[in-house]
């Protein structure tokens, strides 16, 4: 299973450094020196992880053989991707990794079938589910512990405790996420998903 765990930024200083976007909750595992990661574009990489390091709040990376601001800037808004074994799971048992969500059964509390979960949307201040209801509508479930009660991969799905309106809306993802939609009472610090 492969997973993107960061995108690359712009070069930083002439030493071969980037600004990285993180993408996992796990970045000292998944981008750690030593790490070889594949790439989109695929032309760009391998690319393997010489130096790490946090500077005013932003991590920096260094790739091997990436030692100029030239081949730093290069490789801007490239996607690395890291192989994640399918059976892995996320040291905190309340987290989970995207394609462990995707395809799960939504259902209420009571039993009520709301619909599958197609694609995870990760935005700045929560992450939602997006969900297939059974008549091909889409509704956006924010990914909170007040409304997303329970996981049960074995079982296949998830139960939500949906407020009004919620399943019923039609709201967009950004309306919901920046509190236009009928969901947006909880912030990202109550979110128990992950990326990868």
């Amino acid at each position: 299973m492969q997973l993107v765990v960061a995108r690359i930024g712009r070069a930083h200083g002439i030493k071969g450094e980037v600004t990285v976007e993180v993408r996992t909750d796990e970045p000292e595992l998944r981008l750690g020196p030593g790490a070889v990661l594949t790439t989109d574009p695929a032309s760009t990489g391998p690319l393997t992880i010489e130096t790490g390091r946090v500077h005013s709040g932003r991590l920096l990376l260094r790739f091997a053989g990436v030692h100029d601001r030239t081949g730093a800037e290069a490789l801007r808004n490239t996607l690395l991707i890291a192989d994640v074994d399918p059976d892995e799971r996320p040291e905190d048992e309340d987290e989970y990794y995207d394609h462990q969500l995707i395809d799960l059964d939504v259902v209420t509390g009571d039993g009520d079938e709301v619909g599958r979960i197609t694609e995870i949307s990760h935005l700045p201040t929560q992450d939602l589910f997006v969900v297939e209801r059974p008549d091909g509508s889409e509704v956006y479930v924010p990914f909170v512990s007040e409304i997303v009660t329970g996981i049960d991969l074995d079982e296949q799905r998830a139960v939500i405790d949906p407020p009004p309106g919620l399943i019923d809306d039609r709201t967009a993802p950004d309306e919901v996420a920046d509190g236009r939609g009928a969901s947006a009472r909880d912030d990202a610090e109550d979110s128990p998903g992950e990326d990868a």
